[in-house]
């Protein structure tokens, strides 16, 4: 058997691919957009992919089902439950597929949303002394039903009529079929630490069932009503094309490659100033020092060294063009994880990158200043000091923060811009410099200044060993 995890950091994304070495027959479960990975490795192997399933319509990620369907003819497999615009085989309770001695069972595991399933792994092939029969699970693929250390949230699909409360009900039962599998029954999840599909999700990306039965607060002995009570509270802030992404999972549209042989467009300045007049939005993808230096007036800074897609998808709109500046080379790779969150309506890119802008007219180019700890610790204790405002989580905010620093979380932002007025200065922080650069790009081009940033956010004020409530 060959059972390959892949793990997608910026989106904290699983996938996996699953093969029968003798018969040379594989599957892939929940692909990212860009495939290549996958089919390399089949290759690499002399593996064919005729399989591809999706646990369920994913709302964090536009799933490759598609791409592999073109590239492969893979038949694309979902829970009997699903309602899909393309042909699948509907995979109820029990239902199997054989890849030779390797065989996929789909167990039904409705609660993150109502199609979703979780995949038994099973393998004749022998394992030696000690290790599972050929009638025992080797391995789960429990997408987004049970994560290690935490299961997923039931709230995702309340836009589409879906009430939390009762997904949260059939998560609670999922939870226990799944917890029924042998101990040693190794669990593979869609997701880890970082994800927005859970509440606290371990770094770890695997486990067995025996161990999430002893740690995972999900699977301790519990009643049905503290369950729901627990896995619906204290959830965090879903990025708005969450929805979004969840129907596109459903619906035929073009391929990554098509949208990318569109968007990869060269464009002048000239072409930039007339199509930001027609509505564009420009997304700065360097890097926050390199952004704040100088950018182009009314840009948006998300830069490529962090979790690029998912900000991208709570900070811009995804019905209006966006026009890319990035570091001459990584125009594609923006492209391509806008790409992986079903953001396909990329204009094209400034050509040459701010490189090429050095005689540009002094009213189109911008900076933000920045600020160091000790310098800022100064100005706290002045008689006129700043107002420092805290972009990161409630939770992160309550865990550790400079004494003087108000919550506005990143995510709430645009919501609080009216109430941000300009004049006084504002300084922004998060931990890093990372969510405080978008940050303060936001309330540039909304017209508020003065605004500084924070440099190395409260990570370099505690190394500075400057004061901090906690």
């Amino acid at each position: 058997m060959i059972l390959k995890q892949y793990y997608l950091g910026c989106l904290a994304h699983a996938s996996y691919l699953v093969a029968d070495e003798h018969s040379g027959r594989a599957a892939v479960v929940d692909p990212q957009r860009d495939i290549d990975q996958y089919l390399e490795d089949a290759d690499r192997q002399s593996c064919r992919i005729e399989h591809v399933f999706l646990t369920h319509f994913h709302a964090d990620f536009v799933a490759g089902h598609l791409e592999l369907r073109e590239r492969t003819g893979a038949t694309i497999h979902l829970g009997a439950r699903a309602r899909a615009e393309y042909p699948f085989e509907a995979m109820e309770d029990g239902a199997k597929v054989a890849l030779g001695e390797v065989v996929l069972e789909v167990i039904e595991t409705p609660g993150h949303s109502p199609e979703s399933i979780s995949i038994l792994v099973y393998d004749a092939a022998p394992r030696g002394e000690g290790g599972p029969s050929a009638e025992e699970p080797y391995a789960v693929l429990t997408g987004d039903t049970l994560f290690i250390d935490d299961v997923g949230r039931p709230d995702l699909r309340a836009s589409l009529g879906w009430n939390a409360e009762d997904l949260a009900g059939m998560l609670y039962d999922s939870v226990h079929k799944l917890g029924r599998l042998p101990d040693r029954t190794l669990v593979y999840p869609g997701h880890g630490a970082g994800s927005l599909c859970g509440r606290s999700i371990s770094s770890e990306t695997m486990s067995t069932i025996g161990a999430q039965r002893r740690h995972n607060y999900a699977m301790a002995p519990m009643s049905r009503e503290r369950f729901v009570e627990i896995v619906t509270t204290d959830l965090p802030d879903a990025p708005p094309y969450f929805t979004y992404d969840a129907v596109l999972n459903t619906r035929l549209r073009p391929t990554l490659a098509q949208s990318l042989e569109r968007e990869l467009q060269p464009l002048t300045i000239d072409d930039v100033i007339s199509l930001t007049r027609d509505g564009a939005q420009l997304l700065d993808a360097r890097d926050p020092w390199r952004f704040e230096s100088a950018y182009l007036r009314g840009s948006i800074n998300v830069g490529l060294g962090g979790n690029f897609a998912s900000w991208c998808g709570t900070v811009l709109e995804r019905d209006r063009p966006i026009v890319l500046v990035a570091e001459p080379g990584s125009e594609a790779e923006a492209a391509t994880r806008l790409g992986r969150i079903g953001f396909d309506n990329v204009a094209g890119y400034l050509d040459g990158g701010m490189q090429s802008l050095a005689e540009a007219p002094d009213e189109l180019i911008e900076d933000i200043d920045r600020v160091t700890a000790p310098t800022l610790s100064q100005q706290l204790a002045s008689g006129a000091p700043p107002t420092l405002i805290d972009v990161r989580t409630p939770g992160e905010w309550e865990t550790r923060r400079i004494a003087s620093s108000v919550n506005v979380p990143l995510s709430r932002l645009a919501d609080r811009l009216q109430t941000l007025t300009g004049g006084e200065q504002i300084v922004l922080q998060c931990s890093s410099g990372y969510r405080s650069a978008i940050a303060a790009s936001i309330m540039r081009r909304a017209g508020i200044s003065p605004v500084s940033d924070l440099v190395g956010g409260l990570d370099a004020w505690e190394a500075a060993e400057l004061a901090i409530v906690s």
